[in-house]
């Protein structure tokens, strides 16, 4: 490549990442379901991850806010 075109394509990379430096965290969209939720707090008590009241809990707020 000559020297005009390298610098011409590093300079459209610089460009192009330019816009790369955002801070804003973007969370990702996951759509897991309430049974599957269930699941996932059932398998964390019976592996001892958490304690029945800690299971308790979880399960009566994620019940609770079903829409």
């Amino acid at each position: 490549m000559r020297q005009w075109q390298m610098g011409a394509v590093a300079g459209a990379m610089m460009l192009a990442l330019a816009g790369c430096g955002s801070t804003e965290v973007v969370a990702p969209t996951v759509s897991v379901s309430i049974g599957q939720q269930l699941i996932d707090l059932k398998k964390a008590r019976d592996s001892g991850a958490m304690s029945q009241a800690e299971y308790d809990k979880q399960k009566a707020n994620l019940i609770a806010n079903v829409n």
